[in-house]
C-alpha cells in the first residue's frame, strides 16, 4: 500500500498584546537614580562629591519622563571593592526591590575600579531589568554588545588603580627610608599630637601602661592583667570596656611604648582584595630608634620580652586526671614554676588534701610521684605549704647580707663587660664595614647601567658584596644582643638589690612577688630540707619545720 507524503506546514502565531503593561510602560515615568563616588578625602575632591550630587539631582528634576528614585554617593571609598561601599550596596538593594528602573553615572570607573565586580553588577542589574547609563562613555548597559565595551573600559580603570596603587606604594616606602612614621592616635591612648605635630605622652593615660608592664614582671599572666583592667572598668586603647588577651600582648610587646617604631609591620598584597598580609620578611623594613618619647624605658621593654620568651618556651607537664598542663606559666602561685623536685627534676603541683578529721590541707607534690607513682620518682616527699614557706622566708632572712654581696660582685663584672673596648672597637670597624659595602655596591650598580657588556661579571660581584653586608650584619646583631643582654640582667639586679636591701632588718612575710624577684628555684632535697637557689646562683640549704 502506497504511504500518503504530508506537506510540511509552518503555522504562524501572533504574540499577544497586554495592552495593561503596554499601557503602565508609556505612561508610568522611569524611576531613575545616581551613583556617585570620590576616592579620597582631599578638600578639592569633596567639592567634587557636592558638584556631582548638584548635577545629578538637577538632571533627573529637569526631564519629565523621569522620577527622582535617589543620589547614591560614597565619599572617600576605594572602587576596587563594592562591598566596602556602603551606598553602592544600598543602591543594589533598591533595585533588587523593583524601586528602580535606571542609574546614571559619571564612567565605568566611578561605578567599578574592578573588572570582575563591574561585570558581576551590569549582569545582576540587567536580570533585574535595570538600566546603567555610563555618561562619559555615552553607554547603556542594555544596548547590544555593550558587556564588550564595559569589560574593556573597566580593565583601563582596574589597570588606573592599580597604577595608583603602585605610586602610593613607592611613596609609602621612600617615606619609610627617610624614617617617617605614621602615628595612629586612635590605637594609642598615651599619646597626642603635640603642638608641634609629633606624639607627646598623656601622663594620666600612660600610668596605665606603666601599670601592665610592672604587673607582667610581678608574675601577673596576661590573663590575669585583662581581668584586672577589666574589674577597673580602665578603657582599652580604642576606646574599647572590654580587654582581651590579645590587646594586652600587643601592649606588652609593641615598640612604640619606648620610643621606637618599626615600619612596615603589615602589607596589603594588591589594591583589588585589599587583604592585610603580616611582613615576615617579604618586603623590607626600617626600624627607628628614639622616634618619640618613650613610657617605658628599653631596659625594662626587653626584660618584658624575654619574660614572655621565657613563659611560653616553658615544658608542658600534663598531670593525669587533670584539665590543662602543668609547667605552662601559672600566675596564681610563684611556687608553681620555683619548685623542683630533687630527684626527678620535675616541678610540683599544689594540691589540696583532706585528712582523716575532715579538715582540708594544702601540700606541694611533685608531679612525676602524682602521675605514675614510684615509677621514675622514688623518694620525693610531699611538703605541707606553710612549712615551706616559713622555711623560704627563713633562708632569705638569714641570708639577705650574702646575697647582696653576690649582686654586687655580679653588677662588678657586667660593668666591665659593658665597658669592655675590644668590643666596642670591633662594633665600631663593622659599621665602617658596611658603610664602605654600601658605596661600593652603589659604584657598581652605576656600572652596570652604563657598560652593559661586563653586566654579567659586576652582578656576581654585587652578590658577592651583598653576602659579605649580610655576615657583617650578623656579626653586629650578635654584639648588640650580648651588650643588651648584659645591660638588662645589670638592671634586673640594680632592682632585686634594692628589694633585698629593703628586707634587711624588716620582718619579712612570704610573698609572691618578691619570692619571684629574688629567687631562681627552691629544691626539695628530702622531707626535712630544701634548697633555696637566689637570682645570682648562690644556694643555701634550709631546714624544714612543721608549724
Amino acid at each position: 500500500m502506497e504511504q500518503k507524503v504530508l506537506q510540511r506546514k509552518v503555522n504562524y502565531i501572533a504574540p499577544t498584546l497586554n495592552t495593561e503593561t503596554e499601557s503602565e510602560t508609556a505612561y508610568r515615568q522611569i524611576r531613575v537614580a545616581a551613583y556617585c563616588r570620590v576616592s579620597t578625602q582631599m578638600e578639592e575632591q569633596l567639592n567634587s562629591y557636592e558638584v556631582q550630587v548638584k548635577h545629578y539631582t538637577d538632571k533627573i528634576n529637569s526631564e519629565p519622563k523621569w522620577s527622582f528614585a535617589g543620589i547614591y554617593a560614597d565619599k572617600g571609598i576605594s572602587g576596587t571593592s563594592a562591598k566596602k561601599r556602603d551606598e553602592f550596596m544600598k543602591m543594589i538593594r533598591a533595585c533588587k526591590r523593583h524601586k528602580i528602573d535606571m542609574i546614571i553615572t559619571k564612567s565605568i570607573s566611578r561605578f567599578s575600579r574592578n573588572t570582575l565586580d563591574c561585570l558581576k553588577y551590569i549582569r545582576i542589574l540587567k536580570e533585574l531589568n535595570v538600566d546603567v547609563f555610563f555618561e562619559e562613555q555615552g553607554l547603556h548597559s542594555k544596548d547590544a554588545g555593550a558587556e564588550f565595551y564595559i569589560t574593556i573600559y573597566g580593565s583601563i580603570a582596574q589597570s588606573e588603580a592599580e597604577n595608583i596603587s603602585a605610586n602610593v606604594r613607592w611613596g609609602k616606602q621612600q617615606s619609610a627610608k627617610e624614617g617617617k612614621v605614621a602615628f595612629s592616635y586612635n590605637s594609642f591612648l598615651e599619646y597626642k599630637k603635640g603642638a608641634d605635630g609629633k606624639p607627646e605622652i598623656v601622663e594620666d593615660e600612660a600610668k596605665i601602661i606603666r601599670e601592665i608592664y610592672d604587673k607582667y614582671l610581678e608574675g601577673d599572666s596576661i590573663r590575669k592583667i585583662a581581668d584586672y583592667l577589666n574589674d577597673n572598668q580602665i578603657k582599652t586603647p580604642t576606646g574599647k570596656k572590654v580587654w582581651y588577651y590579645g590587646t594586652v600582648k600587643s601592649i606588652l610587646s609593641n615598640e612604640k611604648y619606648k620610643g621606637d617604631a618599626l615600619i612596615n609591620k603589615t602589607y596589603v598584597i594588591d589594591c583589588i582584595s585589599k587583604k592585610v598580609k603580616r611582613n615576615d620578611g617579604e618586603r623590607a623594613q626600617y626600624y627607628v630608634e628614639n622616634n618619640h618619647p618613650a613610657i617605658i624605658s628599653p631596659e625594662k621593654f626587653n626584660r618584658v620580652q624575654e619574660e614572655m620568651a621565657r613563659r611560653s618556651s616553658k615544658k608542658k607537664v600534663k598531670q593525669v586526671g587533670t584539665k590543662t598542663e602543668l609547667g605552662k606559666y601559672s600566675s596564681k602561685y610563684a611556687l608553681s614554676e620555683l619548685l623542683i623536685c630533687g630527684e626527678c627534676h620535675t616541678t610540683y603541683r599544689r594540691c589540696t588534701w583532706t585528712t582523716k578529721d575532715g579538715n582540708k590541707k594544702i601540700v606541694w607534690r611533685c608531679i612525676s610521684r602524682l602521675d605514675y607513682g614510684k615509677k621514675y620518682c622514688h623518694h620525693s616527699p610531699s611538703v605541707e605549704e606553710s612549712a615551706l614557706q616559713n622555711a623560704i622566708v627563713q633562708a632569705v632572712q638569714n641570708n639577705i647580707g650574702k646575697c647582696s654581696e653576690v649582686l654586687k660582685k655580679l653588677k662588678q663584672h657586667i660593668r666591665i663587660g659593658l665597658s669592655g673596648e675590644e668590643t666596642e672597637d670591633k662594633t665600631i670597624d663593622i659599621q665602617i664595614e658596611i658603610a664602605r659595602l654600601d658605596k661600593e655596591y652603589a659604584d657598581l650598580l652605576n656600572r652596570i647601567t652604563s657598560d652593559m657588556e661586563n653586566a654579567e661579571a659586576l652582578e656576581s660581584q654585587l652578590e658577592e658584596i651583598v653576602l659579605k653586608k649580610y655576615s657583617l650584619q650578623k656579626e653586629l646583631q650578635i654584639y648588640e644582643n650580648s651588650s643588651n643582654r648584659q645591660a638588662n640582667t645589670k638592671t634586673r639586679l640594680d632592682e632585686i638589690f634594692q628589694i633585698i636591701e629593703g628586707l634587711k632588718n624588716h620582718p619579712m612575710e612570704f610573698n609572691d612577688v618578691i619570692i619571684r624577684q629574688i629567687i631562681d628555684c627552691v629544691i626539695v632535697e628530702s622531707k626535712e630540707k630544701i634548697k633555696v637557689v637566689f637570682v645570682g646562683g648562690y644556694e643555701v640549704e634550709q631546714r624544714l619545720c612543721s608549724d
